[in-house]
């Protein structure tokens, strides 16, 4: 096997832009087709807000699509990879280049290093534009799509805990002492650990130490009795850094951001293994573009004539899908410490790397 794997600058630029084609139309198929079918589904809960319309659509197109690209474009590479082989096959172009003297891995370069500059291209796109379309598109949904939040900081679903007693908040917008929270809901215990009362509020503010709730409801359990209490104080034990570190969402946050919550986690002897799994998978899962040419190669090789080459490409096809299968199943074992972050987010990498590699090897090369 020759070590050269770019003996042709030619072959290398035709390889590579036809490839680059294909991922950007397969991409831009599946980015159309998934978005319209969750429009279908997201569009009646959008127009149920009061005053919203066409242009709230629209809002939730440009949030949304940020999204898709980021989770089908691995896929987009594979459906490239398996359509480029298949047509070069059927076009003997793959003949042609091996009697040529290239190996099947030479073949396959142009390809690699294409699909490496999309993985590079998915990290950049994943840390600016993903990051804050998902955390604006969370604030909006937790908002039931009324007005969007504008506060950078806006967080939804918030669930903290003081000793026994529990704080709920569906939007908390602000930092510091400058912290509030919109549908509040405060579930407070006996020594017995049973829920005493539930108190519910429009709102609530840092007192430091404490929250107010306002147009407060109490109700008390044990008389099943409700009242209306104006202004209530509640939760004396939550501090603003527990508020900061129980509200990390890292889907919503960078790479380097995510890595400082992570040490901020570490610091207070809190546990990190699903945030670090996800860290770790900022780099593993734009990177899966790059394996796609490798486990989709089978396509490429073996006569056309033969019957197989159908065979062949489903055969990759399947190959592909089982890595994102298995990617999924590593990183939901890493969430809850069944497996340790690293593991969790490259195994999979590594695996179908040597696999799509001992393919290639023992039919090929």
């Amino acid at each position: 096997m020759q070590l050269d794997f770019f003996p042709s600058r030619t072959l290398t630029l035709y390889l590579a832009k036809m490839f680059i084609a294909r991922i950007a139309a397969m991409l831009a198929v599946l980015v159309l087709v998934l978005m319209a079918l969750d429009l279908l589904g997201s569009s009646g809960k959008i127009l149920a807000a009061e005053g919203n319309g066409q242009a709230e659509l629209w809002t939730y197109v440009s949030l949304r699509i940020p999204q898709l690209i980021a989770r089908f474009l691995p896929y987009s590479v594979l459906l490239a990879t398996l359509i480029s082989l298949v047509t070069l096959n059927q076009n003997s172009e793959v003949v042609a280049m091996k009697a040529a003297g290239l190996s099947a891995h030479q073949v396959l370069a142009p390809l690699l290093l294409t699909a490496l500059v999309v993985s590079i291209v998915s990290f950049a796109f994943n840390e600016t534009a993903v990051t804050r379309a998902t955390a604006t598109l969370k604030a909006w949904e937790g908002a039931e799509y009324g007005p969007i939040p504008k506060e950078s900081s806006v967080r939804t679903n918030v669930y903290l805990t003081d000793g026994a007693n529990i704080l709920t908040a569906q939007q908390l917008t602000g930092s510091g002492n400058n912290i509030s929270m919109r549908g509040v809901t405060w579930y407070q215990r006996n020594a017995a650990g049973a829920l005493s009362q539930q108190i519910r509020a429009d709102s609530a503010t840092f007192a430091n130490p404490g929250w107010v709730l306002e147009n407060a409801q109490r109700f008390d359990v044990a008389a099943a009795d409700t009242a209306t209490e104006g202004r209530i104080l509640v939760g004396e034990g939550l501090t603003i850094a527990q508020i900061e570190l129980d509200s990390v969402d890292p889907d919503a946050q960078h790479f380097f951001q995510l890595s400082r919550s992570i040490d901020a986690y570490e610091a207070v002897g809190r546990r990190t293994s699903e945030l670090r799994a996800k860290w770790w998978h900022k780099l593993s899962g734009p990177l899966s573009a790059f394996l796609m040419p490798l486990l989709g190669s089978i396509a490429a090789f073996g006569l056309a004539r033969s019957g197989q080459l159908f065979v062949r490409a489903i055969i990759g096809m399947a190959l592909g899908f089982a890595y994102f299968v298995v990617d999924n199943a590593a990183l939901a074992m890493g969430s809850f410490g069944g497996y340790p972050p690293f593991l969790a987010a490259w195994a999979p990498f590594f695996l179908f790397a040597l696999i799509g590699e001992t393919v290639l090897i023992r039919t090929e090369e």
